[in-house]
Order: structure tokens, then sequence, then C-alpha cells
């Protein structure tokens, strides 16, 4: 069955799994994907000595939808599907559904166990949470903002690719925020960390859940200001400006990578300017 991101309603519940609802099956860092779509139903794996427990994500048309855990059986008719390949590559796959599932499943293996006292958590009775009893604590499932910036110089934009890109995309300045640290804060300290440039009028374009493992995406604009580019040997294999439609392979309009460039290159191109 297909899915789109309108099928999709997130949602929690610590009702366990029963007939008539679906599961996101995952091994690792793998979605283990049925050929008739991306979701199992309960009947077809519920009674397996391989599955473990299941958690709540929401409902796909009215279906209730959790996520687990299951063995890479080569002979169960699944087919393994690594995560980042079907956010990038595959543009049917339901990435907010995806997202959600393997974040909320770390979440659940991460905090199996209170982080203050080590003792067992359970259910919280009414948020999505772990809960530890004795010393009254709500575990949350936890996000790690990041920044994500593309950078106009006149009418052109500037291109990176990372040293640790399985993909051969170029793509965007990115990194995480640190603590006390605003997110306009972040993407002029990134660029400047990891390009040797300056910018100004960060502005902000869009945001993107990324579950690798618990990111949120938060993309800016912003104008060069000045600087030669020397690149953070660790971080970045090359860079440079291009202009909009004579760039290297990017990432494709599933990541927000790939629509914020679409978005300048768009701005550019009309004869924009920065504000």
């Amino acid at each position: 069955m297909a899915i789109s991101n309108a099928d999709w309603t997130p949602g929690w519940t610590t009702t366990p799994p029963q007939a008539g609802d679906r599961l996101l099956a995952i091994s690792g860092s793998n979605i283990l994907k049925p050929d008739d779509g991306w979701l199992l139903s309960w009947e077809a794996v519920g009674h397996s000595d391989a599955i473990g427990e299941a958690v709540s994500l929401g409902s796909v048309d009215g279906k209730r939808v959790y996520v687990t855990e299951l063995e890479d059986d080569a002979g169960s008719g699944l087919d393994p599907v690594a995560l980042r390949d079907a956010l990038l590559m595959m543009e049917e796959a339901p990435a907010e559904l995806l997202s959600t599932g393997f974040q909320v499943w770390q979440w659940w293996r991460d905090h199996r166990y209170c982080g203050r006292c080590g003792l067992e958590t359970g259910f919280h009775p009414q948020e999505r949470a772990k809960w530890c009893d004795p010393c009254g604590i709500p575990w949350y499932p936890r996000l790690a903002p990041c920044v994500i910036v593309v950078i106009r110089r006149d009418d052109r934009l500037l291109l990176a690719r990372s040293t640790r890109a399985r993909h051969h995309f170029y793509s965007l300045i990115a990194g995480f925020v640190e603590p006390g640290e605003s997110l306009e804060g972040a993407v002029a300290r990134e660029v400047k960390e990891e390009t040797g440039l300056d910018i100004t009028n960060v502005r902000y374009q869009s945001s993107q859940p990324w579950p690798f493992p618990h990111q949120l995406m938060v993309g800016f604009f912003a104008d060069y200001a000045g600087g030669d580019l020397v690149l953070q040997e660790d971080e970045l294999a090359d860079a440079d400006w291009y202009l909009p439609g004579d760039t290297p392979p990017v990432p494709p309009q599933t990541t927000i990578a790939g629509r914020l460039i679409r978005a300048m290159e768009s701005e550019i191109s009309r004869g924009g300017i920065a504000l």
C-alpha cells in the first residue's frame, strides 16, 4: 500500500497492537519492507517469536501503526532497505512516518532504564514518555537541533561535499546547535568553522526531522559577507560557488537540503535580492 504524508497522523497510545493494526518493521538501520508497501499487518507477525516490543506511532487511514524490531530473516520475504537510502533515493517513501518510527524506536531502546537511578522505566500514563516512578522523572524522546544553510554570493550559491558522505551529493553547511547558542548564532559559527567565511542576513526558511538518529534540521538562507574558502578538512572534502542549473549532483527534494538548494536557485534565477 502506498502511503503519503497526508495519510499519516502522528499519535500515541499505551494499548498493545491487535488485529487490524499495522507494523513498521525495522532491523538495525534497515526497514524490512514488504512487496506491497511499507507496513506489515499485525496478523502476519504478531504470533512470531522474533517480535519483541511494539511501540505506538500514530495511524494510517484510521489503522493504528506501531514500530517494532524483527530479525532480518532471508526467508521472510521482506526486503531490507536502509533508512538513508529510502529517504534519499526513493521518492515514494513515507518520509515522515519512517523518520518518526526510527526516532521513537531509538528513544524506546535508549530509555529502558532511568538515567538518574538506573531502575527500569515504564509507560507514562498520559504522554509519549518513559516514566521513572522512584525519581518522578519523565524521559521524553530526544531531539537534537541542527542548523543547515544555503549561502548566496551574488548570483552563485555555496555547495560542499562532506568527507563522510556515502552518496556523491554536494550539499550544504550544517551542524549541531551548542548549549546556550541561538539558531542564528549556530549558523554563523558553523559556516566560519567549516569554510572560513563570514555571513550576514541569516533568515529562517523551513525545518525537517532527520532520524540519524534524532535530529531536527532547521534551514536558513544567508548572504556572503567576506572571507576566502578555507575548508575544515575533517568535515569537508570540497566546496565551491555554483550558478543555478550548473551544479554537481545535489540531494533530492525529499530532503531539506535539496529543497533549500532549489529554493535559492529559484530566487537567484528570478533576480531576487537579499532583504
